[in-house]
């Protein structure tokens, strides 16, 4: 099979899982108690059944069922996913407007989390049974078990509050009307907590699993053959065993990215960082469904499109494997 062939097929099956997702968002959410027309009708201080019904015809509530979806499905199509009756505006503007704060954030803690995991995992591996081993294994155990939130909230309190060193909360610094390199050094500050708060839980996951497939990969023949010929141990470790180790860990990656925008929810409220995390909350609270549709249908694509890149980064990782069904 064709490196072309390989991303059509790809490309074909990511399409249609992408519409039978957006199928089963729809109908489920659709299942949730609530009326947004109420929620509507309440924020603007109205409740009669005249206004009520004049809400839900401006914004195509009183249709069927069937018709919604038909409408939702086409708007899909065509990326026009809706509009949001509570901001007034389109949700893909919305969409767009917030993206780049999160995928800022969630590349940043996998880029964390994927050093510092293959880092620890390598070295725990090499002093297996030696007190950084246990040491690394120990502190795995604990930020791996460690509520995300919680661990935000430590984290605001020691290096913002006490240490001062650096910002609480919020994208950048408001008013500060930074430009060029001084903007991007004052968006890193405020990046550093919540990507690291962010990354430290797979840091943990990704150690742990980088240790046993560098255990596993050092009793194959290979490996031994290497040291026999005289090779040195680091040379080994970089150049046999490492490329091997990876694969697992690359993997395990490519499916947890798409977990990580489910995880910015949290961090993204506790900072106050301006993502889609915090607008998937505020929509739920708002009985927003279009936004809540648009932020789904985005998120489900962001993980489509994570495992397709991790297929691809498979060439780079280990040029043994091609695009072969």
């Amino acid at each position: 099979m064709t490196f072309a062939l390989f991303l059509l097929r790809k490309a074909l099956g990511a399409a249609v899982i992408l519409v039978a997702i957006a199928t089963l968002n729809f109908f489920l959410l659709r299942l949730a108690p609530g009326d947004p027309a109420q929620v509507m009708a309440g924020e603007a201080g109205a409740g009669d059944a005249v206004f009520m019904q004049q809400l839900r015809e401006r914004f195509g509530l009183d249709r069927s069922l069937a018709e919604q979806f038909w409408i939702y499905l086409k708007g899909i199509l065509s990326l026009d996913l809706g509009f949001s009756y509570r901001q007034q505006r389109p949700v893909l503007d919305l969409i767009t407007e917030r993206l780049p704060a999160t995928l800022l954030l969630t590349g940043s803690a996998l880029l964390i989390s994927l050093v510092a995991g293959v880092l620890f995992g390598v070295i725990a591996a090499r002093r297996v049974g030696r007190a950084s081993d246990s040491a690394i294994m120990t502190g795995s155990l604990v930020f791996y078990a460690m509520p995300l939130f919680w661990l935000a909230i430590i984290a605001q309190i020691v290096f913002s509050k006490y240490l001062g060193w650096l910002p609480n909360v919020g994208y950048e610094s408001m008013g500060s009307g930074f430009t060029g390199a001084r903007r991007a050094l004052d968006i890193g500050r405020h990046l550093i907590m919540p990507a690291m708060t962010l990354g430290l839980f797979f840091t943990a996951v990704y150690a742990r699993m980088m240790r046993s497939s560098m255990l596993e990969v050092s009793r194959f023949d290979y490996v031994k053959t290497a040291y026999a010929k005289g090779l040195a141990p680091g040379a080994v470790v970089r150049h046999h065993m490492v490329p091997n180790a990876i694969l697992p860990v690359v993997t395990l990656a490519g499916l947890q990215a798409g977990q990580l925008v489910g995880g910015s929810l949290l961090v993204e409220t506790v900072f106050a960082w301006p993502g889609i995390g915090r607008l998937l909350f505020d929509a739920l609270l708002q009985r927003d469904y279009q936004v809540l549709l648009g932020v789904f249908f985005t998120c489900s694509a962001m993980v489509i499109v994570f495992n397709i890149l991790t297929d691809l980064m498979y060439r780079f990782v280990d040029p043994r494997i091609e695009a072969v069904s």
